[in-house]
């Protein structure tokens, strides 16, 4: 039988107490129920549907408050697939996820989240913090993109604001020992490392810095970059570099 006698209950329960707010869990395997440290673990083919999120996994740790159907924290492992309300979806080999402050830490290989907007991707891990904005990624092939910015590097880290129901960037700083990306609709950078304020109009880029931006590439160790109007500045921090401009003619 799928669905477990217990879970008919707390069902039954939410339908009783409010119907609106009913949450529904499938497994295959069975429950293990730890009264004492208020969890339960759900094992294979696990389905969680309530007002708030809904989730699958194969292995589930469900923290509660006061009872069962009072779901706090889930610790989901295994081919995990997560959607909020509030319009998350995220994928990963493990999802840790605090429904009341929608904390989210995402870790496995191709890791994924979507958030009204914006996209992150790693093969490490994917941590957010959906109210306060903070956002942290971590590993190989890790990437963010929205409707204004393509970013690459092992670390990206920042701040994002909703902005008329849209998630943008407000902050970030990227770094890789290899070489980082920043893409927008106008310009193509690379460096090891940068900053960007959406605030101040500003990126920043160090360390082995090449600028493409239409039929000209800047090279240098240093630049700096006003989004806002469109001016770029490149400096060598060496006597042995010198600033490089090269113009391409395609004609």
């Amino acid at each position: 039988m799928k669905i477990l006698l217990i879970i008919f209950i707390l069902i039954s329960k939410n339908l009783i107490a409010l119907d609106t707010n009913q949450t529904e869990i499938t497994t295959d395997e069975g429950i293990e129920i730890f009264q004492e440290e208020k969890y339960y673990l759900l094992k294979k083919n696990v389905k969680i549907k309530s007002i708030n999120f809904s989730l699958s996994a194969d292995i589930v740790k469900a923290y509660f408050d006061k009872d069962l159907y009072d779901i706090i924290k889930i610790e989901s492992f295994e081919n995990v697939t997560l959607s909020s309300q509030n319009g998350i979806i995220a994928k990963g080999q493990k999802i840790f996820f605090s429904i009341k402050d929608e904390k989210i830490l995402i870790e496995g290989i191709k890791s994924s989240l979507i958030n009204k907007g914006m996209q992150m991707f790693s093969d490490t891990s994917i941590e957010i913090n959906n109210y306060t904005g903070e956002f942290k990624l971590r590993g190989d092939n890790t990437k963010l993109t929205n409707n204004d910015l393509n970013v690459t590097g092992n670390i990206i880290d920042g701040f994002f604001l909703n902005i008329n129901g849209v998630n943008e960037v407000n902050s970030l700083y990227v770094e890789d020992e290899d070489e980082i990306n920043i893409r927008t609709s106008k310009i193509n950078m690379y460096a090891k490392k940068s900053n960007y304020s959406k605030k101040n109009n500003l990126i920043e880029l160090f360390n082995s810095v090449k600028i493409i931006r239409s039929n000209e590439i800047i090279i240098g160790d240093y630049a700096k970059i006003n989004t806002l109007k469109e001016t770029i500045k490149v400096t060598s921090d060496k006597t042995t570099n010198k600033v490089k401009i090269l113009l391409n003619n395609d004609e």
